[in-house]
Formats: C-alpha cells, structure tokens, sequence
C-alpha cells in the first residue's frame, strides 16, 4: 500500500493527445427531468427541500414553459430528435440575464419564491406583503437594465 510522500519508480509513462466532447445536449424529455429535479443543484438545506418536490413549474406546466419558449424563438426545437437548440435570440436573452442579473439562472431563487407562496398559504405572510417583496425585487433587476 502506497502511503502520502512515498517515492516510487515509475517505469513508463505517455501523454495521449484528445479532445474533450460538449455536453449531450437536452431534448425534450430530458430537459422536463432537468426541470423536475432541478432542487439537486441547490446547497441551502432548506431551499432545497422546498423545491425537491416540485421542481421548477409543475409537470402540467413544464411542456407549455417549452412550447413557449419554442414559440418565442427562444429555442429550436428537432422535429425528429427531439434536441434542444437555443436560437441566437436565446443565446442572446440568455447573455443578458447572465451578464446583469445572474440569480435569475439559479434554481435557488425558484426555491425561494416557492417558500415565500406556501408562507402565503399558511398564513405565516400576507400575500401582499409577498407580492411586494417580489415586485421590489424585479424591478430592482429591471432598473438595472434600463438605461437612464
């Protein structure tokens, strides 16, 4: 058994030349599933829980979040293969978002909006009090945006 700082002879060695591949990318049953557990990526324990049910919408609304999208031009959707493509209009959406208002892309706050609606359901907030925290919080990302 090898043991930390121990030497050891090294008879041969080679260096492979290769490329690495691109992800596979999604079709359209296997973003639905990215969708449903997409709680997995969340590291706060309890924004996690809140989400690990239901993922991101809910299995009614996940094909209709896609057509949209497809609808939209925001994506390419394979007739035959089912691949997902973003057109360049997602692409650029998508930069956006990223360059100015990056927690939009994360689950986490997907977690956090559903916290806020089931404290509204067991009357733990007002539903106004959480509207308002979330019309705050949008149009302070859309203030950002806009150019004065």
């Amino acid at each position: 058994m090898l043991k930390k700082g121990q030497e050891i002879a090294v008879k041969n060695f080679e260096t492979k030349s290769a490329e690495t591949s691109p992800p596979t990318r999604y079709n359209s049953g296997s973003i639905i599933l990215a969708m449903e557990n997409a709680g997995k990526l969340i590291e706060d324990e309890e924004l996690r829980e809140q989400i690990k049910g239901a993922g991101i919408g809910t299995s009614a609304t996940r094909a209709e979040i896609m057509k949209k999208l497809e609808k939209i031009n925001y994506i390419g959707i394979n007739t035959k293969t089912q691949i997902i493509t973003p057109t360049e209009k997602g692409e650029l959406i998508y930069d956006v978002v990223k360059s100015s208002m990056p927690d939009m892309l994360n689950p986490k706050l997907t977690a956090s909006w559903e916290k806020g609606l089931e404290m509204v359901a067991k009357k733990e907030i007002e539903a106004q009090e959480f509207m308002d925290k979330l019309e705050g919080y949008v149009k302070s990302k859309i203030n950002k945006l806009v150019i004065k």
